[in-house]
């Protein structure tokens, strides 16, 4: 089988380098979506679904963002991303890799935030666990945001609490039996 060497992302403090199938890292560098998808993907997958979560130029507090300074803590965001992989793993024992990282430090405009990569033997086996990670990696990683707007940051005042992982997996799969 033929993979791709997995760059570092630097510098970041940890979770810089891929563990087995999962590569889950912080870093305060770009993140990029190409070198993600060309380590997911692998001889036995024949599916790759990718997101890229990328700064905007508004939120719903309004209009005028300029850039996003995202703050962690970094051993304790791995370690959570780190969880997210293996209950998608649990869920579904038939993906190949997943890669999930998110950024720190200031963010501009139409720049990665997070980006989130599964692959699979087949496009349905890879399409629910990669938004099961991207919604999950948003409710549970400890990753604080404070817009910039015309130059000056304003923290965001109305952030949610943290989840742990189990919890919002049962909910996730939960709400998806619903629909």
């Amino acid at each position: 089988m033929t993979t791709i060497d997995a760059p570092a992302l630097e510098p970041s403090p940890v979770g810089t380098d891929p563990i087995g199938t999962d590569w889950v890292a912080l870093s305060s560098e770009p993140l990029d979506l190409a070198t993600a998808t060309r380590w997911a993907s692998v001889a036995d997958c024949g599916a790759v679904v990718a997101f890229e979560g990328i700064v905007r130029n508004h939120s719903h507090d309004g209009e005028g963002v300029t850039a996003i300074d995202y703050e962690a803590h970094p051993r304790y965001a791995v370690t959570r991303m780190s969880e997210i992989a293996a209950a998608a793993r649990h869920r579904w024992p038939e993906l190949g890799r997943i890669v999930l990282w998110h950024r720190t430090g200031l963010v501009p405009l139409t720049e990665s935030s997070v980006v989130v990569v599964v692959s699979a033997a087949h496009r349905t086996s890879a399409f629910d666990p990669a938004r099961f990670c991207i919604d999950v990696v948003k409710e549970c990683v400890p990753v604080w945001k404070h817009e910039h707007r015309g130059g000056q940051s304003a923290p965001m005042l109305d952030g949610a609490d943290i989840t742990d992982v189990a919890s919002a997996a049962r909910a996730w799969f939960t709400r998806e039996q619903a629909r």
